[in-house]
Formats: structure tokens, sequence, C-alpha cells
């Protein structure tokens, strides 16, 4: 009996590790199919957010936020650095919600779903019914 807890535990503790959406993730260009950015997610204050710490395209590591909302304050300022996930939270299914993400290269903010599958981040942009989902990479 001792033993099968033991397991139990080792298993539903693997099972909420692996669930963790915190971290840093390698971000992949749609079109060009190429390395885009890393992004760190954390968690503060019981919501999770996203910023981005490194711009992998040496062309683009002075980006700014030119198609931003001017009413927006990350409006003209640098790319790496910029928080552009917020407000996500956890809900019972394991997965992330109720929060935004910002897309840096058109300035359009959409609601945001994230989830886990396998090793990778599911990252999923919704405006009104259409959405798009990317597939983030996780950074050792």
């Amino acid at each position: 009996m001792r033993n099968f807890l033991l397991l139990l535990l080792l298993v539903f503790g693997f099972q909420t590790v692996s669930a963790q959406i915190t971290g840093k993730w390698k971000t992949i260009d749609d079109e060009t199919g190429e390395p885009k950015s890393i992004v760190s997610i954390y968690e503060k204050d019981g919501e999770y957010y996203g910023k981005v710490v490194e711009i992998l395209n040496e062309d683009r590591k002075n980006a700014k936020c030119k198609e931003c909302d001017e009413d927006d304050p990350r409006y003209m300022k640098p790319v790496q650095g910029m928080e552009i996930i917020k407000g996500m939270e956890k809900n019972e299914d394991g997965e992330y919600e109720d929060g935004t993400i910002l897309d840096p290269e058109n300035g359009s903010v959409y609601r945001c779903k994230i989830w886990r599958e396998g090793k990778t981040l599911k990252v999923r942009g919704y405006l009104a019914f259409l959405y798009r989902t990317q597939t983030w990479y996780p950074v050792n």
C-alpha cells in the first residue's frame, strides 16, 4: 500500500509539473518557420505574464512596436523586454485563459489561451471567432 501511494504521488506530481507554463519558450515565425524570439512566462499575483527576453533575428534586435495603438503604453517601445502576454489565469482544466497577447508586428491585442501539449506550449490568439495557434518550444 505504501508503494502504491508513493507511485500515485510521483505520477500526480509529474502531471502537475508538466502542466506548468512558466519558464522560457522559443517562438517560431509562422511564415518562415525560423526561430523568432525567446519569451519568459512568469507568475505574478496569481496571474501569468510573458515578456520577450530575446529577439533571435539580428535584423530585428532593435524593433519597436510601431503598429501598437498610440494609447497603449507599449507604443514605440522596444519589443525586446516588452510584456506581450498579460493576465492569464489557470482554469480547472489546467489551461490558461482570460488574458491577452500582443502581436508586436501588427500591434493587435488578442484574447489568449495557453496550454501544454507534451513538452510544447500551444498559444492561441482569438479575434472574435477567428483564431491562430502557435507552438512554442522549451528553452533549457
